[in-house]
């Protein structure tokens, strides 16, 4: 019989990090906000469905605010101290998670609008013929 060769894992190191982006994504039927460091490394993230709300509940603006305080308990240990934060969809949870961001003792250094929007839009179908 061959014997069993336990593997063992590397210790994971949790760098510090002190200033990170946020970024919200609020849409008419959910909000989900993740939180990543400056080269985009996701270092937690957390939806309304996660909270536990379903159906419209999850777009309100006190969704947004668990939200985003499960997020902020999921990344404590890198402690991050500032914040930039990158806004996208006009859905109720957009002012709710600003606010709690701001709320749960972090330093909102900017808030940016990326929200997609259309210049000219797609080329329209030809005319229908009678």
């Amino acid at each position: 019989m061959a014997k069993a060769i336990k593997k063992t894992k590397k210790k994971k190191v949790i760098q510090a990090v002190s200033h990170g982006h946020a970024y919200i994504q609020a849409t008419f039927n959910n909000t989900i906000v993740s939180v990543t460091d400056q080269q985009g490394n996701v270092l937690g993230w957390a939806s309304a469905g996660m909270v536990g709300f379903k159906g419209p509940k999850k777009a309100t603006p006190y969704a947004a605010q668990l939200i985003v305080k499960k997020v902020l308990d999921n990344i404590k240990q890198y402690g991050l101290k500032d914040v930039n934060i990158f806004v996208k969809g006009i859905g109720g949870g957009r002012e709710g998670a600003i606010r709690a961001f701001n709320g749960n003792g972090l330093n909102v250094l900017s808030i940016k609008d990326v929200t997609p929007i259309p210049h000219n839009g797609c080329r329209p179908s030809k005319r229908r013929r009678c």
